[in-house]
């Protein structure tokens, strides 16, 4: 029977996860764990999707709510807003009347293609075999 402890020992993680890759954080430090957050804001249902349309070029508010099926104005707000405080994403306001709000991935965002295209190439190769 376990007696309630989840850690694994580091040494098995270490050799899992391979040199330069963060070992696992004890059970009490998993919140607030940089990696869970991450991965807990990515894994929202929206999220992945306005990230991959930033991808192709950026876009404003409303093209946004248009071409991301099935989001509502808050949601799409409140993704937008978490990526923005992330740096994920870029918010430019232009001096028109009335004011136009482009957004765009960031440098940071653009570094994230990268880990998701070989997050989808694992994922596929799962499906495949």
């Amino acid at each position: 029977m376990s007696d309630g402890n989840t850690d694994v020992p580091r040494h098995i993680v270490s050799e899992a996860l391979g040199p330069g890759l963060p070992a696992l954080v004890p059970a009490g430090e998993y919140e607030a764990c940089p990696v869970t957050q991450t991965l807990q804001m990515l894994g929202d249902k929206w999220t992945l999707l306005v990230v991959m349309m930033l991808a192709e070029r950026p876009h404003r508010y409303n093209e946004l709510r248009r071409r991301v099926e099935g989001i509502s104005q808050r949601m799409l707000t409140r993704t937008l807003r978490v990526l923005e405080e992330d740096g994920i994403v870029t918010r430019t306001v232009f001096p028109t009347v009335p004011p136009g709000v482009e957004y765009a991935l960031s440098d940071r965002g653009r570094d994230l293609l990268v880990p998701l295209a070989g997050l989808a190439d694992w994922v596929v190769r799962g499906q495949a075999a």
